[in-house]
């Protein structure tokens, strides 16, 4: 078989064993989906009122549909924590020992985990997603392109993010610290404009929710939804999905490729 044809063939199996996984203990990824969804009926239903009296005295629809592009993100910044956990479990088990013993394509290895997590990602987006349009979120003025390009965005984003998860993953001694270790992605979403908008935030918190990768994405991400203005947050999207991707890419590469612990 060609190089290509083995890398192809090794990685869908390893993607059907992590999706396997995920079918037969989907209480992990249960329990990290119920993150967004909690925020989202709390911030609607028992800060609701109050969040949108203080954005310019919106109501609360207003406010739903300012909420929920960022939980949308937010959903995958939780689902990913898995994919640091269930990489975690791997080199901890041995399996992966084993797989170096195979004569398989390496990367596969990794590979699966991320295309499996991706996939998960974006089931629950869909299903966070659903609640939101369940409690009154109706996207507005998105065309067919915009929806393609929201679409697109997730999925870049999952992928970068998963990146990371993979090479935390791969450097926590287990799965308790994995999951410590990638709580920065749940936390970087509270410290964004997800659910405020930067200037109404303390004047020396601003930088820290400026700049980071959620706060860009989430305005991008709503501007598409919503059918208002991004300006330059797609493009500042993209590149921190695109520098989050290959730094997080190398970084696994570069731990993966090393003797086992």
């Amino acid at each position: 078989m060609s190089t290509l044809s083995l890398a192809v063939r090794d990685s869908s199996t390893m993607l059907r064993r992590n999706l396997l996984h995920a079918r037969r203990y989907p209480s992990l990824t249960l329990n990290l989906l119920l993150t967004p969804v909690m925020l989202l009926l709390l911030f609607v239903y028992v800060f609701g009122d109050t969040m949108s009296a203080g954005m310019g005295g919106a109501d609360r629809d207003a406010y739903v549909a300012y909420l929920v592009p960022g939980l949308l993100l937010m959903t995958i910044g939780s689902t990913v924590i898995g994919t640091a956990v269930s990489v975690a479990n791997d080199m901890n088990e041995g399996i992966i020992a084993r797989f170096r013993t195979m004569a398989i394509h390496r990367p596969s290895v990794l590979v699966g985990h991320v295309v499996g997590s991706v996939l998960q990602s974006v089931a629950s987006v869909v299903l966070v997603g659903a609640v939101g349009v369940a409690i009154g979120f109706r996207p507005s003025g998105a065309t067919a392109l915009e929806w393609a390009a929201a679409f697109g965005l997730l999925v870049l984003f999952a992928t970068a993010l998963t990146w990371i998860a993979v090479g935390m993953g791969l450097v926590s001694p287990n799965a308790e610290a994995a999951s410590n270790n990638a709580f920065p992605l749940v936390f970087l979403p509270l410290v964004s404009s997800t659910f405020v908008p930067i200037e109404q935030m303390p004047g020396w918190f601003q930088p820290v929710a400026a700049y980071q990768p959620f706060t860009p994405a989430v305005e991008t991400l709503r501007g598409l939804l919503l059918g208002t203005g991004i300006g330059n947050n797609g493009w500042i999207a993209i590149a921190w999905c695109a520098g989050l991707t290959v730094l997080g890419y190398l970084w696994s590469a570069k731990t993966f490729g090393k003797d086992p612990r």
